[in-house]
């Protein structure tokens, strides 16, 4: 058996046919000539320093840094799982109505919620505008507080008891 630099064995079987319970085994030791052992290790080599590239319909090739290599791959997990991807820069400027379409409220909303400063926004001529990465920031804000507000009723509800029962909301009043 040889060793291929910055491998590590993460070979598991079960624990005595427990599925459940899973030990790190020992990979067996196998014979290999010591050509084929070269072998092995200069296309491993080659493969950690192989880059992605990016070939277009000319045949044109351009080599993708990872981070984009990486991007890509995650952007290609969403689409397949029918998720809708929207690309901007975090500088991107958005009207009011754009910026309600993402947040899901009204226009006359929104920009009550401009008005409070809760939102950053500058003026172009008359018009508001407002930078995507604010209007992200204060969706993802008032996202995470309304889980928690959610997550404490829930917590209330299933201390009193109330949390499993069905309301009958057929006779309420009554």
């Amino acid at each position: 058996m040889f060793p291929i630099p910055g491998v590590v064995d993460r070979s598991y079987v079960p624990n005595g046919g427990n599925t459940n319970m899973m030990q790190k085994s020992e990979a067996l030791p196998v014979d290999i000539s010591q050509k084929e052992q070269k072998e092995i290790i200069e296309i491993y080599l080659k493969l950690r320093e192989a880059e992605a590239k990016l070939i277009g319909p000319d045949g044109k090739t351009e080599i993708l840094p990872n981070n984009v290599y990486s991007f890509l791959l995650r952007l290609l997990a969403d689409l397949r799982a029918g998720h809708s991807v929207t690309i901007l820069q975090s500088r991107h400027e958005l009207t009011t109505v754009e910026a309600s379409k993402i947040l899901g409220v009204s226009r006359q909303f929104l920009i009550k919620v401009v008005e409070k400063g809760e939102i950053p926004y500058h003026l172009v001529g008359t018009h508001r505008r407002m930078f995507v990465r604010d209007v992200l920031a204060y969706k993802s804000k008032r996202d995470t507080v309304r889980r928690k507000t959610l997550d404490d009723l829930a917590k209330g509800e299933f201390a009193k008891g109330d949390y499993d029962k069905i309301p009958d909301d057929f006779h309420a009043g009554e």
